[in-house]
C-alpha cells in the first residue's frame, strides 16, 4: 500500500511538472512590441500588429505611429508577412554555430529583448519556433514567438532584417543537406 501511494505521488508530480512546463512555454510569448524609429518609441500590442499583418486593419495607435514615422502601413505589412522557407532542423544546426551567432547578432540589431540580454537565445528560439509550424519564417511570426513579454523592433531596419532572413534561408538550402536526404 505504501509503495502504491509513493508511485501515485511520483506519477502525479511528473504529470504536474510536465503540465507546468507546457503551460509555461505557451505563456511566455511577446505581448508588446516597442518600435524604435529615431527617438520615437511607441509601444504596440502584438495583437494590433498581428491584426495589421493578417487583415491590413490599422488601429488608431498604429495609424498615429505610422504618421509620426512617415511609414506606409502596407509597406510595413508586406515586410512583416513575407515568408522565407526554412527547415527547422537545419535552422537549429546553423543558428547554433559560429556563423549562426553572427547572423543572430545582425538580426538582433533589429529585433531584440528590451534589456538587451540573451538576444541570441531569444531570437534563435523565435526563429526555430516560427519555422517549426510550416517550414516558413516571417518577421511577424518571429515577433509572435519571441520568448519574452516585450520585444524591441527597429522600424528603420525592418526591410534589412527581412533581407538577412531571406539570405540565410536561401544559403542554408545550399550549404547543408536536407535531414531527410540519404547519404
Amino acid at each position: 500500500m505504501n509503495h502504491q501511494n509513493f508511485q501515485l505521488k511520483v506519477t502525479f508530480s511528473l504529470i504536474a511538472s510536465v503540465t507546468a512546463v507546457l503551460f509555461a512555454n505557451h505563456a511566455i510569448a511577446a505581448e508588446k512590441v516597442i518600435f524604435k524609429y529615431q527617438s520615437f518609441r511607441p509601444s504596440i500590442s502584438v495583437d494590433e500588429l498581428t491584426d495589421l499583418a493578417e487583415t491590413g486593419k490599422v488601429s488608431q495607435n498604429l495609424n498615429f505611429y505610422f504618421n509620426q514615422a512617415r511609414q506606409n502601413p502596407e509597406t510595413v505589412r508586406s515586410i512583416l508577412t513575407k515568408e522565407v522557407k526554412a527547415e527547422p532542423v537545419i535552422l537549429d544546426r546553423v543558428l547554433n554555430s559560429r556563423v549562426g551567432e553572427l547572423i543572430l547578432d545582425r538580426i538582433g540589431k533589429s529585433v531584440s529583448t528590451s534589456s538587451g540580454k540573451a538576444n541570441q537565445q531569444a531570437l534563435r528560439s523565435a526563429i526555430v519556433l516560427s519555422a517549426n509550424k510550416d517550414n516558413k519564417v516571417s518577421l511577424m511570426e518571429i515577433i509572435q514567438n519571441y520568448p519574452t513579454t516585450e520585444v524591441v523592433v527597429d522600424g528603420e531596419r525592418l526591410a534589412q532584417t527581412y533581407q538577412q532572413l531571406y539570405i540565410l534561408a536561401e544559403n542554408l538550402q545550399r550549404i547543408l543537406p536536407s535531414p531527410t536526404s540519404s547519404n
